[in-house]
């Protein structure tokens, strides 16, 4: 006896039977999809096509499959993360305004294909990763109006060759050397940008983006660092060649260094031994160099390079009872005689002006006994050379020369300055500035009027033993140095008649700097006393990473 039914099937029933399961299985898979079909997420509004969220803390991940444009308002996340809208392929357009997030990382968009409109507006956005919109390769307007942003990184819209506007009102925007990339992508791109108004820096404050050039933007930017500490630095040319010396008080050298030419590098050229060194300063006289070696409390000494023998021989001692505690050299030429002083900063010396005599470097004159000199500095005034001594126990006093007598007589000194290290020149359009530099407290600019100096512009100084004015084709700088924070660079702003802020540079204890021009090429040298020496190059380029 069989099972009942069983005959009734055969294999048609059998194959009803699998065909009809087949369809109902097909029939749930189809009531499955639809029930789980992805709704509108909470916190928005969903309609056919869009979708609009307001105070979500995240960016939802599902949306229906029919929204094509996406809206985020008021939103409490802080930043837009990689990957947010790959599972969000069919967008079309996505917006954002007065959200609190303020950064976009990199690959935000990743996964839009089809994205043409995007605008980031009304937020708070200070930073854009490098690779915040790679693969928007169809996008044709993209707004960063609004936000926050001081500049934006090297080549942030690459790829983006579809682009027909860029919106970028509203910010921050720093146009110094790191935005030059995005002037000339503005001379290059089809996309078209509105006005754009530099905040900063004051040079260039209030001017239209869109009107600066690249060669506008000029910065000095590392080159490499040497392994040795030094207290200063001096360049000088000799037989038409470059050089650069440093003493180094800890190592007990003058060390010198030569360009190379076929390298086009700076390489070692000679060392000089001597103890607790504080300047190696270099003097040309007749073809010949001589070197002045000023030593603390071990007496100081000139040497001269012997060319033949390719050596530096020592051709004089220094007086020790005069020169006890060295600070500065400075040399200079009047009517065809060549003088260098040396100021001495101890107790018991006497800074000290020496005149070469054709065979020699004899003591001239005396002067300023008993005052602690730190640094003496040579330049004419109307026409007559002066020097101007400064001192940790007066003002700075102003010597002139006598051409009768053939000596410097004591003319005036400078007001309201009192523990000014040192005192610097520079000349803009004929006229005569000071840079005075301050440990603590105020360095300043003072410009002669005629009769006396008088305050330009304030600097607050934080550990400052240098502050150097530097001039460079058609640029004029003032660097500030400071043991205890970041060493300043100032532009002079021709219009205004100031120095403005323009870059700043990490050096740790800087105590002087030197440029060196070469091969068309712009050095800086900055001589560190408690770490390595900096070789700065000055570039027109930008310095976006």
């Amino acid at each position: 006896m069989g099972y009942p039914g069983r005959a009734d099937r055969g294999w048609g029933g059998w194959t009803l039977l699998v065909w009809v399961a087949a369809v109902s299985s097909l029939i749930s898979a189809a009531d499955a999809r639809k029930l789980k079909q992805p709704r509108c997420p909470p916190g928005c509004i969903c309609t056919k096509d869009n979708a609009l969220c307001e105070d979500v803390q995240s960016v939802p991940h599902i949306f229906p499959p029919d929204v094509v444009s996406l809206s985020f308002v008021k939103s409490g996340f802080n930043e837009i993360s990689g990957g947010s809208f790959v599972h969000t392929p069919a967008l079309q357009l996505l917006l954002f305004t007065a959200n609190s997030f303020d950064l976009i990382d990199e690959d935000a968009f990743l996964g839009l294909p089809h994205l043409e409109y995007l605008f980031i507006e009304n937020n708070k956005i200070t930073s854009i990763s490098s690779f915040a919109f790679r693969g928007l390769k169809t996008l044709l307007h993209l707004s960063l109006a609004y936000n926050n942003l001081e500049t934006l990184p090297k080549d942030v819209f690459k790829g983006m060759d579809a682009l027909t506007k860029v919106d970028l009102r509203g910010n921050n925007l720093i146009c110094d050397c790191k935005l030059k990339w995005l002037v000339e992508w503005m001379h290059q791109t089809n996309a078209t940008l509105d006005d754009i108004y530099c905040s900063g820096p004051p040079v260039n404050q209030g001017k239209r983006l869109n009107d600066l050039l690249p060669h506008s933007f000029d910065c000095i930017t590392t080159g490499n660092s040497l392994k040795f500490e030094s207290i200063s630095v001096e360049a000088f040319t000799f037989g038409k060649d470059q050089y650069v010396v440093f003493p180094q008080p800890f190592a007990g050298t003058c060390s010198f260094l030569e360009w190379d030419h076929v390298e086009m590098t700076f390489r070692p050229f000679e060392t000089i031994e001597s103890t607790s060194t504080v300047v190696c300063k270099p003097m040309v006289i007749d073809n010949q160099l001589f070197i002045i070696v000023a030593q603390l409390f071990g007496g100081s000494h000139i040497y001269k390079r012997d060319v033949s023998a390719n050596k530096f021989i020592k051709i004089q001692d220094i007086d020790i009872l005069k020169i006890r505690k060295p600070n500065d050299v400075e040399t200079f030429v009047i009517d065809g005689e060549s003088f260098f002083v040396i100021a001495d900063s101890s107790k018991a010396g006497s800074t000290t002006v020496y005149k070469w005599n054709g065979n020699g470097f004899y003591s001239h004159q005396s002067l300023h006994p008993w005052y602690r000199d730190t640094d003496v500095e040579y330049l004419e005034i109307s026409h007559k050379p002066h020097l101007i001594l400064s001192s940790s126990s007066q003002r700075p006093v102003v010597y002139q020369w006598n051409r009768g007598q053939k000596q410097f007589d004591r003319r005036t000194d400078i007001p309201d300055m009192e523990d000014v290290f040192s005192v610097k020149h520079f000349r803009v359009k004929g006229d005569l500035f000071i840079c005075l530099t301050r440990f603590i407290g105020d360095s300043k600019v003072m410009r002669w009027d005629g009769a006396m100096f008088k305050e330009v512009q304030t600097f607050p100084s934080r550990g400052s033993m240098v502050f150097q004015p530097v001039t460079i084709d058609k640029w004029q700088y003032a660097i500030l140095g400071s043991d205890y924070s970041l060493t300043q660079v100032y532009q002079w702003e021709p219009k205004r008649g100031v120095f403005v802020p323009a870059q700043e540079l990490n050096i740790q204890a800087p105590r002087a700097f030197a440029l060196v021009t070469i091969d068309d090429r712009v050095f800086l040298f900055a001589s560190s006393f408690k770490g390595k020496t900096q070789i700065y190059e000055h570039l027109m380029i930008d310095l976006s990473t």
